[in-house]
Parts: structure tokens; C-alpha cells; sequence
């Protein structure tokens, strides 16, 4: 417990030798009077002398150990992470209730194949900074940036098919995902948008050419995926974007193909954060100052009681 405990005022030791000339140099001195019979009463005040004298002087002691502050420096330092600022874009367009996308569970709709693989994607990613935009008719964002997986991955669990609407807003999504990174310091922003449909006239506000420009704006590497079959989603539309923010492009018409895609998203080059190092002391200081206290207290009490010296 004490291993590397030092004292941050050493100095303060030279104080003891003040009480020691004081000892010394300035005792009281009082009249002698002479009784016969005394030997008892004698060898009582001698053993009282020498009790109070160890109890003066452990209190002189530890006073003096307090105030040098016995301390304890322990350094830690957290572990460089390689990490990423991360905005997860869902689709959950009226077009993602479709059954058949996992063969093996084929009465489960394609949204809540993808909110399974997505949340298994959240586990693996523990060193990264996270936040998730949900499209349909319009886009929000359902959770802020955070590092907090267990709290996304709750988030992701309870969304559904057409809480955004049942059409599908592709370009303002990408511009709500690219917003989301907005505020992010990180050298490396990725978001990774998925959809299985196409951009619907009319209802999508902001041009692609847009949407691509606030992306690129923001430093944000775009990884689109289009789930279903090939005809099913904009492939074109989903390569240009890709190429335009230096992400790639990715199309999975199975549950199995899309758990391949993140994979390999999870290959994503990493960003090495700095170590930081943090100093935490311990004070040891109340316990001298206890002892000191304590001993203080009884050679006063006894002092007084006994009328000692």
C-alpha cells in the first residue's frame, strides 16, 4: 500500500529539532520539597513521567509527519485507441417490411434482418464514436455521436418500418448523416448508408449533387450499401456516391452477403487517438495527523489528571 510513498515537504523535518533544543534548554524547573517515605510515590511518578514523555513526543512526531504530507503519486495512462466517428444511416422505408431477405428466417422483414446485423456491427466497433440517422419520407437523427454501445444498440432495436415515413428520402439522409459528423474533431468520419430502394421524386428535398457536397464538405467517407435484388435499389446512384467522398460501394441481396459488407467495412482503416497520461495522488497525511491527535489528547487528559510532568 505504501510502496512509493514520499513526502511532498520534507524540509519540515528540520522542526523537530526545535522541539528537541526546547526539551533541552526549556525545562521547567520547581522548588524541591523532601518527604521521608517517599519511595513508592516516587517509582508512580517516574512510570507517569516516562508515559507522558512518549506521548508528547509521538504527537511531536506524526504532528510533524502530517505536515510534510506523505503522498503517493500513481501514474495511469489510458491506451491509444484506433477508432472513427461513425453515422450509421438505416432505411426504413415502407419497402423494408419485404420477407425473404434471410433464407434461413424468411417470415422476418428485411428491416429487422438489418437491425440485427447492424447491432452485431455496433459490438464489434468498441473503440469507435457513434450516432444513427434513420430515412424514409424525411431523415432524423435517433441517437447523437456516442461512445456509449450498449445505449445505441438499445436505439437500434426499437426502431421500425415507417417511422419516417413509407417513402424514401436517399440524398437528405446523406446530407443528415454528413450533419451529424458536422461537429466532430476526428480526422476519420465514415458514414455507412443503407437502403433498399430508390430516391423518391418530390419528396427527396435536397439534390443529390447537394447532399454530395455537404458530405464532401465535412471530410465524410461515404460506404452505401443497397440491399435486395440489384434492380431494386439505384446501383449507379450508389457508386457515385462512393466515388465523389472516396468510400466504396457495396450491394447485398442476402442476409448472409450483407453480414460479408460490414465486415469489411469493419476493415476500415483505423486513426491512432494520442495516449493520454494522468498523475493521481494519495494524501496519507490523516494518519500521522490521527495518531498525533490521539496521543495529544491522553497526555493531556493525563497530564491533567494526575497532575504530572
Amino acid at each position: 500500500m505504501f510502496d512509493g510513498l514520499y513526502f511532498e515537504f520534507p524540509k519540515i523535518l528540520a522542526v523537530i529539532f526545535f522541539f528537541i533544543a526546547c526539551e533541552t534548554l526549556c525545562r521547567m524547573r520547581l522548588s524541591s520539597l523532601y518527604f521521608p517515605h517517599t519511595q513508592q510515590f516516587m517509582k508512580q511518578s517516574i512510570v507517569s513521567s516516562k508515559l507522558l514523555f512518549l506521548l508528547k513526543w509521538i504527537a511531536i512526531v506524526m504532528m510533524i509527519l502530517a505536515l510534510m504530507s506523505p503522498v503517493k503519486d500513481e501514474a495511469f495512462e489510458i491506451e491509444p485507441k484506433k477508432g472513427h466517428e461513425i453515422a450509421l444511416i438505416l432505411d426504413a422505408s415502407e419497402s423494408m417490411r419485404s420477407r425473404g431477405f434471410d433464407k434461413y428466417n424468411p417470415t422476418v422483414s428485411r428491416f429487422d434482418v438489418v437491425k440485427d446485423i447492424v447491432r452485431d456491427f455496433i459490438s464489434q466497433r468498441k473503440n469507435d464514436n457513434m450516432g444513427l440517422v434513420v430515412f424514409g419520407a424525411y431523415s432524423f437523427i435517433a441517437s447523437p455521436l456516442t461512445y456509449d454501445k450498449n445505449i445505441l444498440s438499445k436505439i437500434v432495436s426499437q426502431l421500425s418500418v415507417g417511422m419516417a415515413g413509407k417513402y424514401t428520402s436517399l440524398y437528405e439522409s446523406l446530407a443528415q448523416g454528413a450533419n451529424l459528423l458536422k461537429m466532430s474533431k476526428s480526422k476519420s468520419k465514415v458514414a455507412i448508408l443503407l437502403t433498399d430502394g430508390f430516391s423518391t421524386a418530390g419528396v427527396d428535398k435536397i439534390p443529390l449533387d447537394i447532399a454530395l457536397d455537404i458530405a464532401k464538405r465535412e471530410g465524410v467517407k461515404v460506404y452505401p450499401i443497397g440491399i435486395g435484388n440489384a434492380n431494386e435499389y439505384n446501383a449507379n446512384v450508389l457508386l457515385k456516391i462512393a466515388k465523389e467522398t472516396g468510400g466504396v460501394a457495396f450491394g447485398a441481396s442476402s442476409a448472409n452477403e450483407l453480414k460479408e459488407v460490414y465486415k469489411k467495412i469493419d476493415e476500415l482503416e483505423k486513426v491512432e487517438i494520442k495516449a493520454e497520461t494522468y498523475n493521481n495522488l494519495h494524501y496519507y497525511y490523516f494518519y500521522p495527523l490521527f495518531i498525533g491527535l490521539l496521543s495529544l489528547m491522553l497526555y493531556v487528559y493525563l497530564r491533567n489528571k494526575r497532575g504530572s510532568y
